[in-house]
């Protein structure tokens, strides 16, 4: 029987989104990303949720793109779509990391409003020493938080950084540690579930509309870039 690609609770308008393939250390493969994007459009018509969480079953979040997986033309497709979901999804969505939080998981990571990552995380973007391009709107998203220097320098480096390192260039909100990081990320969830709906949607469109008005733009033109390297488009 194939274990299912994703979990789904919902609790006090909370909406958690578990990856789970913790054999795979949450890699993605078509049927997680296909899952995750059913769960965002779910989430998206439920009044009951009002707020979304993210986070990883097992040793890790997500060490990636499953590369054991054989490629087909879905792939950027589908990746691509949970990033837009992630970002346009008028409810607020918190993401909750440990252990390797790498490649797209990283990328889908900085699409969410608010980051709570474990101590023990570890960041990397190794795609330009593999020979692919980036997702995700990460060419937008790592540079309205990071600033353009870094984000060139992390990106084509693909040096491993940690949580510290993750909070002071503003991509994670809080670290703590391993054991809180489940109570700690929900009960950030209910903080942002607790607000005026109304509101919440205001303060994430307005704010995304300004601080990434290139995000469809850095969409396309990452999807070029993978087209022009010969990659699936």
């Amino acid at each position: 029987m194939t274990k299912t690609p994703l979990l789904t609770t919902i609790a006090d308008g909370v909406m958690t989104l578990t990856l789970n393939r913790p054999d795979k250390l949450n890699a993605i493969d078509n049927d997680v990303a296909e899952a995750l994007l059913m769960a965002i459009e779910a989430a998206g018509i439920d009044t009951t949720v009002r707020a979304v969480r993210v986070r990883g079953n097992g040793r890790a979040f997500c060490a990636g793109r499953d590369v054991g997986a054989a490629p087909t033309d879905r792939d950027l497709t589908l990746v691509q779509a949970v990033a837009s979901a992630l970002v346009r999804l008028d409810k607020p969505v918190l993401f909750a990391v440990h252990g390797w939080t790498i490649g797209a998981g990283l990328e889908w990571m900085l699409d969410a409003d608010v980051v709570v990552a474990a101590s023990n995380a570890r960041f990397k973007l190794p795609e330009a020493a593999l020979g692919v391009f980036v997702t995700g709107g990460l060419s937008a998203t790592l540079q309205a938080c990071a600033g353009p220097s870094r984000a060139k320098a992390l990106t084509l480096l693909g040096e491993e950084f940690t949580p510290d390192e993750a909070r002071t260039w503003g991509l994670v909100w809080r670290v703590v540690a391993p054991d809180e990081l489940d109570e700690a990320s929900m009960q950030m969830a209910r903080r942002l579930a607790a607000l005026d709906p109304a509101v919440a949607r205001q303060f994430k469109r307005v704010f995304n509309d300004v601080g990434l008005a290139n995000f469809d733009a850095a969409i396309k033109l990452e999807n070029a870039a993978h087209a022009a390297l010969g990659l699936s488009a």
